[in-house]
């Protein structure tokens, strides 16, 4: 998604509301020592979902499986041969996930398995965003939105496909609103001929961009897949940032829905704001393939993270504790402290520094509600064996 969702975009998740950077640290990640009055992962709680919520374990190995994939290829190794980390490496992460992948198994209680992980592992936590361990996490999705392959007066939006000159464009590359006009209806755009499918509704058009994947149903019912094919050159631009600077909306309280709401009440500011987000993503149909993150590999709901690659161990096993959305006995969102084991497999072009992760909350319209009020604070660790 995010990036194939590739996500640059799943990873921008709900990147576009993120208000404030991260603190860079030359470590970005530091060994717990009990000995100093740190929170210790004792007192992180257990993962009680694994035993409580029907087929949670089985999707945590699902996705563990998953990143054991990844650390078995070429690219895995590249990727860590400049790791920043010292003690941190390619064999150690791998060594590390497949004893915890025994220790899931064989495990017959969330106390048991933190019994034998403290015992055996490190862990090893973010300085975060204010190098004390602050980490800000979002939600990212998979959205299913309304779509054709053939434009209408209802579906005008259109999604492109990769230029296939896109390697000999030179700088500066077009600008979104050079792209697909600032109407975003492409009515000049030098992509034409390349479109892929039309929407009907130009921010969930917008949306498909930050997200990098979609699932799209087709007025016959069907549904198609599609997936990151490749960006331009420009940075992102969060959307909810403009709104904020501009005084059209608050700080405090900006959500998905909220900015949602805003677009719908006021469809002309559509064309102010949807441009200053010049970088613009390409895509391809998936045939049907789940959301894949950065590392080539499928993202699974609530078990997979972005983080900014360039500081964290892609594939590795980590454990967050943050606030995270449920529907309560009436349906209604409500949200609770927990504490997760998460394969962090996506990376996405707002996801930068040790103070950001993105959180997969998986496909569809309920994922995508509970991905958008996620924007708390929490903390994250990774789990290494100590020998």
């Amino acid at each position: 998604m995010r990036k194939t969702i590739t996500w640059l975009s799943l990873s921008l998740g709900i990147a576009l509301l993120t208000i404030s950077g991260s603190v860079l640290a030359e470590v970005p990640l530091r060994p717990v020592n009990r000995d100093t009055g740190q929170v210790t992962p004792n007192l992180l709680g257990l993962d009680q979902q694994l035993w409580g919520q029907v087929g949670d374990r089985q999707a945590l190995l699902a996705s563990i499986d998953h990143s054991l994939r990844y650390l078995q290829t070429p690219k895995a190794t590249a990727a860590y041969q400049n790791y920043p980390v010292s003690g941190i490496n390619r064999d150690r992460v791998l060594r590390s996930l497949t004893r915890f992948r025994q220790l899931l198994i064989n495990s017959s209680s969330p106390a048991e398995l933190q019994a034998a992980v403290n015992r055996e592992f490190i862990f090893y936590k973010s300085v975060g965003r204010d190098n004390q361990g602050t980490v800000l996490f979002t939600g990212y999705f998979e959205p299913i939105y309304a779509a054709s392959r053939t434009p209408s007066d209802q579906y005008r939006y259109p999604l492109y496909r990769m230029p296939t000159d896109f390697q000999q464009w030179q700088n500066p590359q077009p600008s979104r609103a050079e792209l697909e006009g600032k109407d975003g209806l492409g009515k000049n755009s030098p992509l034409q001929g390349r479109e892929l499918f039309w929407l009907r509704d130009r921010f969930e058009a917008f949306l498909v961009h930050i997200q990098g994947s979609a699932r799209l149903q087709m007025p016959d019912g069907s549904l198609v897949s599609i997936g990151y094919a490749g960006k331009t050159n420009y940075p992102y631009t969060s959307v909810g940032r403009e709104l904020i600077k501009d005084g059209k909306l608050p700080q405090e309280g900006l959500t998905l829905p909220v900015l949602i709401d805003y677009f719908r009440a006021w469809p002309t500011q559509l064309d102010q704001y949807l441009p200053r987000n010049q970088s613009f993503v390409f895509f391809k149909e998936t045939n049907g393939a789940p959301a894949t993150g950065s590392l080539n590999v499928p993202v699974t709901a609530e078990r997979s993270i972005a983080t900014d690659k360039s500081l964290m161990p892609p594939g590795a096993l980590a454990l967050i504790k943050t606030r995270i959305p449920y529907a309560n006995a009436t349906g209604q969102l409500e949200s609770q402290i927990v504490s997760r084991y998460v394969l962090d497999q996506d990376t996405g072009s707002a996801i930068r520094g040790p103070g950001r992760v993105d959180i997969f909350m998986g496909t569809g319209p309920k994922a995508g509600d509970r991905a958008g009020v996620i924007g708390g604070t929490g903390e994250l660790y990774y789990l290494l064996l100590k020998n």
